[in-house]
């Protein structure tokens, strides 16, 4: 459906297909432009932001000319809108302009989604959210004693719309999506139902809108223009990836854990390039090659674990530590970014260690990284994936190879890191088959970025940093595009005596092993807290989930198919395949895999029975029972440990799949 214009008395509309978005009149103005200076204080990859403005200018004239519209405000022309290929092309006539208000239209109830990966909240209506990407923040809740203890120690404590990912996207319950195009800073304010407002810290390029008559529809435009990933392949879903950073040892303990019956296709070892112990806990060396004291022979090693049908994967970021020799090497060839005032290495403080931040905007320092470090050091070596970790943390003041203000590259580095890794993974002709995952983001990660993490969880049931916020970092995130979604399992960060739970550990095994990618972390704390293999029950547990997981690998080589033809996420928002019942619309504690299955992960502590929304229009089967229960309602039923509530359709083609991994 297309954007259309239409001129009315004392102003103009806007409609997205048939969806009016945008009414300006002379005396209630949509629009307004003005100037401001930012300041920015950034500690450690948290950001803190404030507009100096010098002014706001309502832009109460219009003047329109076919599909173009001149703004002006006292009879200075200042702002023109073209309709032009599903857009509104955005172009300031006052070049000392810099800031852009919008105010859309809103009706009473309307629902708004998306806004990349939000961790707190699916629907955004009624709160505001910065777009700026930046660490989310440890506990993210201000009434609590976490996130009070980190906001007093580390500045790090978060709020509820912080996020690794952010994206000035949204989709209305009224069936349309915008998109803001800019890399800029950008707020949606969604708290005035009326008049949900947008702010841009420059004159964007375009606002997108699209339109369907299905959300399903808006989904897959959006995959469409974001950018779609390539199928998952089937190893990294047919078995648990174990995440263990424990040297040689690893080897052991993986042994272990496979002879206890798990479904095991990946190892995981972030730190086979060595580890730097820091008062937040174990974290790595970050000069990327491997560390042979560590990981002795390790690509002989890899190379017999592929012969098994297990994969090694490994870790890497954009940075570059200062006491490494990669540093060295970049910093004579001239690939990292400077300082504003100097032409020295910008440095970075990562929390005791430093380190210099590569210039992907630099063509030659961005092959470099791409074949040098992780072609050479990584894939040429046997990897066949990892944690593309970071991105986040592109300061505002350091001076760049193409010019670009930092202000503006700031959102956009993520995507430059994606990008960097694709072209990576496909130089060696394994695209579609190496996996790096990534907690960055921004606009057009999809394009590159084949599988998304929800980041860094505390290891806790807690309502805005716990085992639930990757729920709807998977829902949010997956309709704005991104197909693939997973988390920690167990969670990360463990601070202040908050430590894994054998249920907490056996609850996130069960949402994983409903999840596309199954993947086990053992913390920043590992030392402190319960591993899967530190606990026998817990163990016992985890297999029969990998199990699980592995068993379902015919259904979700499915959904991957679905995903490369339509753009539509694996886990995804009930209403996608089941808008017509408005029951669907606003849940967010449970997904849609698939059309076909319900996924409702018991995500509190002490839980001995949970419920789950089943859509109407369809009869659903308890996945261990064999219950059935009608559409439409939501559904209790007994969760002990080792059967979180799952349903799937009577009528699914897969319904002997589903009754077979219940009965064993």
């Amino acid at each position: 459906m297309s954007v259309r214009l239409h001129a009315a008395e004392g102003g103009f509309d806007i409609f997205a297909g048939d969806v009016l978005v945008i009414r300006h009149r002379a005396d209630a103005p949509a629009l307004f432009v003005g100037a401001g200076s930012p300041r920015v204080d950034m500690y450690r990859g948290n950001y803190f932001l404030e507009d100096k403005l010098a002014e706001r200018v309502a832009l109460r004239e219009a003047a329109i000319d076919g599909d173009r519209v001149i703004l002006s405000a006292g009879g200075r022309a200042l702002l023109a809108l073209t309709v032009r290929d599903g857009a509104l092309a955005c172009e300031a006539l006052d070049p000392a302009l810099n800031r852009l208000w919008l105010s859309t239209v809103g009706e009473a109830g309307e629902r708004f989604w998306g806004g990349g990966e939000q961790l707190s909240y699916v629907d955004m209506a009624g709160r505001r959210f910065p777009m700026w990407t930046s660490e989310p923040g440890i506990g993210r809740d201000k009434s609590t004693l976490m996130t009070f203890q980190c906001d007093r120690d580390h500045r790090s404590g978060g709020d509820y719309w912080n996020t690794n990912y952010p994206q000035p996207t949204y989709l209305s319950s009224r069936r349309y999506a915008l998109h803001v195009d800019t890399t800029a800073y950008s707020c949606f304010d969604f708290r005035d139902a009326d008049a949900p407002e947008i702010e841009v810290w420059e004159i964007p390029a375009r606002i997108e809108l699209f339109a369907a008559d299905r959300f399903a529809s808006l989904v897959g435009q959006l995959s469409t223009r974001f950018g779609r990933q390539p199928q998952l392949p089937a190893w990294a879903f047919s078995g648990a990836i174990l995440g263990l950073k424990d040297g040689t040892r690893s080897f052991e303990r993986m042994e272990k854990i496979i002879a206890a019956g798990a479904e095991v296709t990946g190892l995981w070892c972030e730190d086979w390039i060595g580890l730097r112990v820091t008062s937040f806990g174990k974290r790595l060396f970050w000069d990327w090659k491997a560390n042979d004291a560590r990981y002795p022979n390790l690509k002989q090693k890899i190379a017999e674990l592929n012969d098994r049908g297990i994969r090694f994967m490994g870790y890497v970021n954009p940075y570059l530590a200062i006491d490494g020799t990669q540093y060295v090497e970049a910093a004579e060839a001239g690939y990292l970014a400077l300082k504003l005032d100097a032409d020295e290495p910008y440095i970075v403080d990562f929390g005791e260690f430093d380190c210099g931040i590569v210039d992907f905007t630099n063509p030659a320092a961005a092959e470099w990284f791409a074949d040098r470090v992780i072609g050479r050091e990584m894939l040429d070596i046997g990897l066949s994936g990892w944690m593309a970790d970071f991105g986040e943390y592109l300061p505002t003041d350091v001076r760049l190879h193409d010019g670009s203000d930092g202000m503006l590259a700031h959102n956009a580095w993520p995507t430059l890191w994606a990008e960097v890794n694709a072209r990576a993974v496909a130089s060696r002709s394994k695209t579609g088959d190496a996996v790096f995952f990534m907690r960055a983001g921004f606009t057009g990660v999809g394009a590159h970025c084949p599988l998304l993490w929800a980041g860094d969880q505390c290891v806790d049931f807690s309502r805005h940093d716990g085992i639930g916020t990757v729920i709807r970092a998977a829902l949010s995130s997956g309709l704005v595009g991104n197909a693939y979604h997973h988390s920690d399992l167990g969670g990360y960060t463990s601070l202040y005596d908050n430590v894994r739970t054998p249920e907490l550990l056996m609850r996130w095994s069960e949402l994983s092993a409903f999840s596309p990618v199954m993947r086990s972390h053992e913390g920043n704390r590992p030392d402190s807290n319960l591993q899967l293999d530190g606990d026998d029950a817990v163990l016992a547990h985890f297999v029969a989930m990998t199990k699980v997981h592995a068993a379902l690998a015919p259904y979700v080589a499915h959904l991957c198919e679905e995903a490369a033809a339509t753009g539509l996420p694996l886990q995804r928002a009930l209403f996608l395949d089941y808008e017509d019942d408005a029951g669907c619309w606003g849940v967010e504690t449970q997904f849609a895999y698939g059309r076909d299955l319900i996924v409702a992960p018991v995500i509190e502590a002490g839980a001995e029975r949970w419920h789950a929304y089943l859509p109407a229009g369809a009869e659903w089967r308890h996945l261990w029972s064999g219950e059935a229960f009608v559409g439409g309602a939501t559904a209790e039923v007994a969760a002990p440990i080792g059967q979180p509530p799952v349903f799937y359709r009577s009528d699914s083609a897969f319904a002997a799949l589903f009754a077979s991994i219940g009965a064993a």
